[in-house]
């Protein structure tokens, strides 16, 4: 099994959240972290906020690019891999904030 480590992170927005974080080994080494308030029923003012990580801890080829409207806001981001390992451990990535979120907002309903 992996270890999970329980973080506290504050938003830009000045919003604390308690988020999940982990290892993800193979040829290359991702961490990976997630949380999320749930769901309070709003926009960014007055809703749920949620935050999630991915970083590169050793040998991942990755390039990520924000794109951005005519104003220069951000509209989005893609993320470009390299290798067969690099996906492996990003499908890995993606399952656990996946599985933090789902968790976290069924929290809301129980």
């Amino acid at each position: 099994m992996y270890e999970i480590r329980e973080n506290r992170r504050r938003l830009k927005d000045g919003t604390e959240i308690t988020t999940y974080a982990r290892d993800i080994y193979s040829c290359n080494i991702l961490e990976v972290e997630a949380g999320t308030t749930g769901y309070m029923g709003g926009d960014t003012g007055h809703g749920g906020h949620t935050y999630f990580r991915i970083k590169d801890e050793g040998g991942t080829d990755m390039d990520i690019r924000v794109t951005r409207d005519r104003f220069g806001d951000a509209e989005g981001f893609e993320v470009m891999l390299g290798g067969d390992c690099e996906l492996e451990t990003m499908i890995r990535a993606l399952k656990f904030i996946t599985k933090v979120l789902e968790d976290a907002a069924e929290e809301v309903y129980d």
